[in-house]
């Protein structure tokens, strides 16, 4: 379907007045006669405005060409933090990211092992819950974040399904209301929908619609337990399903953590320190910490359990805080907590530009962000004399260091000096305070800082944008999606981009990645093309890594609409497969996905053409970090993937997209020349391809891979010797010798191109 303009992208068109306005006469015209038929404007030029809607698509696509590789850079750099757990901390105690349940799909036993190992059912929400699930095969666990009701949801449908039971996760995208009617119910099957934030729609619609959910869920004896945020109760609806959730005890859990870990005895532990244990473990409000706490006092020791309990770090940032600081130092460690880990230069021209809004701000007659420097009551700026760098060191001691890293040119291997927070967590902790403490007079300016970084800074500095956006979205997220993303989500490329790296960071949170979801779902339809670009990018990374099925979903709906969304989609979709080295089955699901959609659309219709140009795409694409393709790859790590590689090229090569297909297989023959393990998938990639084409088109492959392995880039022996064993096993039978292997790709008929040909 067509997309709107994006707004700042097209010419500049004359203001249409408002009604009633009085339109003053043209400049020439001043008497305001009608002018002379020569002087008539003549219309528009439909050749003029073609040509002129052309150039505008050539700089869109260029435009989001840049932001498509700025994204790529950063996945290459920043790979582990996207697809690894981010504080794993207890993880191997069932706390920790990501959490069992959190990835839409099939909860094993095991994970539920590990999640409830040492879990204490809060009383009384436990019962009650247990209850309603019990009567409606459905309940609503609210409560705040970081409670426990994730292992409650797993907790409850063990304690009705047995412990051996096999647990579903849904996305939480899926609408309530449509999910009885959908074949994903299944009988005898416990569900849980983690981080669930609501729906559009009417109270009454989704009422009947909650209604029949249960219902069918009852009738199929199957159970479903809805974690969600403290306002879900307000919602009509649920009202009834919602039970409010706690915590446990803290100390009944911390005891039972003691007696299930294999604990040495603790000989120093005199009733004083035993005693001031159990009264740091009582203030704690997360499981997570009180297990951890556990943890540490099992493997360290009583003192460094204490310490973590009374969380200095904690402290000592609310300590640098009072008495309030002077404007410069914190203007400073604001400006940090946005930018660490960026050169120390571009830090201090950045550094710059936030106190020159803050000089405007203060100028405008407002009240300033602090209590001015010095006597002369001057904003911070500082002069050349200002030893700026040696203040660091009194500035925020214990808080921020200083470390080497590699500059903007890694390539290079030459470091800068960075300034960073002594620990990932402190970064944290500064912004919190910064939102509890400081209200409109410090943050206005901030925020239009912030959006001038997102638009012009170079892309270390827009990524750590991103990462701090991605924190404080922990403490004010309406703020931050009002303010920062849902501007400049329809901004241009480099907002975007600083927009879509946000919503991926804020995955890093179990709490915030459905939010991160439901934002995304909001921008995909009717939201302008703009912000559907930023869906399509946000879609890759981390929250494609999490809601895998929802992504491809979307992004498929995307490939379908305008050319410059599906030109994002099949970017995003591209580098969604580029990302999921570390994740095999997420490769096998991009392409057993595109598979799927190519089977099941009608012949010549233009969601086939769709899914065909998709699937070629992803058959080009090559590594994130080398310029082997992905294909290669995935047949040398991945034998699952040889079926679904050899059916999407079986597709390609007899459709209108065959020349880029033959390439692209001569180019994976070629990776694949050195390695002779490879033999065996390359035999087994013939086979699946020879039971998906039919002898004529196995024919016209043959020649158009004859005449492409002749190309310089591809004349290669060992590429020859594969593509032998490839043709070999097409023909039915083994694989010929290294000798005939070269006669027998030598062409017999001329061909109009070393590339592989027009496609016919």
């Amino acid at each position: 379907m067509a997309d709107p303009a994006t707004p700042g992208d097209g010419p500049a068109e004359p203001p249409v007045p408002a009604a009633g306005e009085v339109v003053p006469p043209a400049q020439g015209n001043a008497g305001g006669t009608a002018p002379k038929a020569a002087d008539q404007d003549p219309g528009p030029d439909p050749v003029r405005n073609a040509a002129a809607e052309r150039r505008q698509e050539l700089d869109e696509r260029e435009e989001d060409d840049r932001g498509y590789e700025d994204l790529r850079l950063v996945h290459q750099l920043v790979n582990n933090n996207f697809y690894g757990g981010v504080d794993a901390s207890g993880a191997a105690f069932g706390f920790g990211a990501p959490s069992p349940g959190l990835a839409p799909g099939t909860v094993e036993p095991e994970e539920t092992d590990r999640a409830l190992r040492f879990y204490v059912p809060p009383q009384p929400c436990f019962d009650e819950a247990l209850g309603k699930l019990r009567d409606n095969a459905l309940v609503v666990l609210t409560g705040q974040e970081n409670c426990g009701r994730g292992a409650g949801s797993l907790a409850l449908l063990r304690r009705i399904l047995g412990d051996s039971a096999r647990l579903r996760s849904l996305s939480p995208a899926n609408a309530l209301a449509e999910l009885a009617a959908s074949r994903d119910l299944k009988p005898g099957q416990g569900y849980v929908i983690l981080g669930y934030v609501g729906e559009l729609g009417s109270e009454a619609v989704q009422e009947y619609g909650i209604r029949r959910l249960s219902t069918e869920l009852r009738r199929k004896g199957s159970y479903l337990v809805i974690t969600a945020p403290d306002t879900t109760h307000r919602r009509l609806a649920l009202r009834e399903h919602c039970v409010p959730w706690r915590a446990p005890d803290p100390v009944t859990l911390f005891e039972r953590c003691r007696d299930k870990l294999p604990c040495p005895p603790q000989p120093g532990l005199s009733p004083d320190t035993e005693k001031e244990l159990l009264d740091r473990v009582g203030e704690q409000r997360r499981p997570a910490d009180v297990v951890e706490a556990a943890v540490t006092l099992c493997r360290d020791g009583a003192r460094k359990a204490l310490d973590d309990l009374r969380d200095l770090r904690r402290e000592q940032v609310r300590e640098w805080f009072r008495p309030p600081p002077s404007a410069e130092d914190l203007l400073s460690l604001a400006a940090l907590a946005f930018l660490e880990g960026i050169p120390e230069r571009t830090f201090e021209k950045q550094y710059a530009a936030l106190t020159t809004h803050v000089r405007n701000w203060v100028q405008s007659g407002e009240t300033p962000v602090a209590e001015p420097d010095g006597a002369t009551g001057t904003p911070p700026g500082g002069t050349v004399t200002d030893q700026s760098r040696a203040r660091w060191r009194t500035r925020a001691e214990g808080l921020v260091t200083s470390e080497y890293r590699l500059g903007p040119g890694r390539d290079s291997g030459r470091t800068e000096r960075c300034l960073v927070f002594t620990s990932p967590r402190v970064r944290e902790l500064v912004i919190g305070e910064l939102h509890d403490l400081y209200g409109y007079e410090l943050w206005y300016p901030l925020r239009r800082w912030l959006g001038e970084l997102a638009l012009l800074g170079d892309l270390d500095t827009r990524t750590e944008v991103a990462r701090g956006v991605a924190l404080l979205a922990r403490y004010a997220l309406v703020e931050v999606d009002e303010n920062l993303l849902k501007v400049w989500s329809d901004g241009l490329t480099s907002q975007r981009v600083t927009t879509a790296l946000a919503l991926q960071f804020m995955c890093d949170s179990p709490d915030l990645a459905p939010q991160a979801l439901n934002t995304v779902l909001s921008w995909v339809d009717n939201r302008g093309a703009g912000r559907a670009v930023t869906a399509a990018m946000a879609l890759t990374g981390r929250l494609g890594s999490l809601y895998r099925l929802e992504a491809l979903k979307q992004l498929w709906f995307l490939a379908n609409r305008g050319e410059r969304v599906a030109f994002s989609a099949r970017r995003s979709l591209v580098l969604l497969l580029q990302t999921a080295e570390q994740e095999p089955d997420r490769a096998i699901l991009i392409l057993r996905y595109v598979r799927t959609v190519i089977d099941r659309a009608a012949p010549g219709s233009r969601e086939r053409s769709v899914a065909l140009r998709i699937a070629v795409q992803l058959l080009e694409a090559t590594r994130l970090e080398a310029a082997e393709p992905v294909a290669a790859a995935l047949l040398r790590t991945v034998p699952d993937s040889v079926r679904h590689l050899g059916l999407l090229w079986a597709e390609v090569l007899h459709s209108g997209n065959r020349s880029r297909a033959v390439t692209a297989l001569c180019r994976t023959l070629v990776q694949l020349g050195d390695d002779p393990a490879v033999t065996a998938a390359v035999g087994e990639l013939g086979e699946v391809m020879r039971s998906a084409v039919t002898p004529g088109q196995w024919t016209a492959l043959h020649r158009h891979l004859s005449i492409a392995l002749k190309h310089p880039d591809h004349a290669i022996p060992g590429a020859g010797d594969l593509a032998q064993v490839l043709l070999g096993a097409m023909r039915g039978r083994g694989p010929a010798s290294p000798r005939r292997a070269a006669g027998s790709l030598i062409p017999t008929v001329p061909f109009p191109s070393a590339q592989g040909g027009r496609s016919k």
